[in-house]
């Protein structure tokens, strides 16, 4: 005997399963419901381009590896860039695009790096899967890959992202996180792009890579009538306030930089919390996390336990990369990352 049962799981769809028993209707209930619960979008999928460019993913593997090898700022340049992607017009390669008044032209996203990794995978994947695979894919891939190569979890990511046809600059200073922001300014912020307080915390330890320019961090110091810095953020240890100040002195060169975690500097891994904990965070919204009690316990784990911030960062990266993201003719394949067709 058949059991036919139809579930409406939105506004705009229904579903009709067939089962041989009642129980087996029971099991596929729940796995239906697991997918709606699911934040991915409904046209996203693992292994979107299996058919149209098997490659693609691999390529861009390849792409990051070998640009990484070479520099190994590069990954931490491929997570920012995804980061300042996804939180400005969601995961649309937005950010890539050239000209005036585009994103990229804000003084917030000048420092951004990685556009020759993406434009590499682009032309190369033009030459194997012409206008197959979009910008905003490569850009989630090669993030992605790129936490692999510097030691991170691998896991998959679905695709099938469209690129977006709008960047506007006047679009970026009120949806990225700024370094001198409270917790209450990030909670809020990262509320608005559907993450959690965890979250936050989780993503938060991207800045286990990357560099720094010196004026992300100057608010935390003072500089006297002679020219002298001295420490006013209090929230800052000792030893290494006087380390940046050594790095950074007052009339640092604007291209100046540090590393992001002065321990393990190119290493994804959870060096990051341990900094925290010895109050060692680079910027102020990274000692907020350890200062405050909503969250400085699962800094602490965190810190307590690789693993565990590696199982929480998939789970986060994931709802990171389906922020926004254009599918079918909500965007396009961009024949060139830096313009729109």
């Amino acid at each position: 005997m058949q059991f036919m049962l139809t579930i409406r799981a939105s506004m705009e769809m229904k579903i009709t399963v067939s089962c041989p028993t009642p129980n087996r209707c029971t099991l596929l209930i729940l796995v239906l419901f697991s997918f709606a619960a699911s934040p991915l979008h409904a046209s996203l999928s693992i292994n979107f381009y299996a058919s149209s460019c098997p490659t693609a993913e691999l390529i861009v593997s390849n792409m990051v590896r070998s640009a990484s090898s070479s520099d190994p700022t590069i990954p931490g340049k491929l997570l920012r860039l995804l980061f300042h992607d996804c939180f400005v017009e969601g995961c649309d390669a937005s950010v890539l695009l050239q000209g005036n008044g585009t994103e990229r032209s804000d003084p917030a996203n000048t420092s951004l790096g990685g556009f020759s990794v993406i434009d590499s995978a682009k032309s190369v994947l033009e030459i194997f899967c012409p206008e197959t695979v979009s910008c905003a894919d490569i850009v989630a891939l090669a993030a992605r890959d790129a936490v692999v190569t510097a030691g991170g979890p691998a896991f998959e990511i679905p695709t099938g992202r469209r690129d977006g046809r709008i960047s506007d600059a006047a679009n970026v200073r009120s949806n990225i996180v700024d370094t001198s922001f409270t917790m209450i300014e990030m909670i809020r912020l990262f509320n608005s792009k559907g993450l959690s307080l965890d979250d936050l915390v989780t993503l938060s330890g991207a800045h286990t890579i990357g560099v720094a320019h010196c004026n992300a961090f100057s608010d935390r110091f003072q500089m006297d009538s002679k020219g002298n810095l001295t420490l006013i953020d209090t929230s800052l240890d000792n030893t290494y306030a006087k380390e940046l100040m050594k790095k950074c002195p007052s009339g640092s060169s604007a291209s100046k930089t540090v590393n992001n975690d002065p321990e393990t500097s190119f290493a994804f891994d959870n060096q990051y919390y341990i900094n925290l904990l010895g109050h060692k965070g680079l910027f102020q919204s990274d000692s907020v996390l350890v200062e405050d009690e909503r969250t400085s316990a699962r800094v602490e784990a965190f810190a307590n336990d690789q693993e565990t911030f590696f199982q929480s960062w998939r789970d986060s990266f994931l709802k990171l990369t389906t922020i926004g993201v254009k599918t079918d003719d909500e965007g396009e394949i961009r024949q060139s990352c830096s313009f729109a067709n």
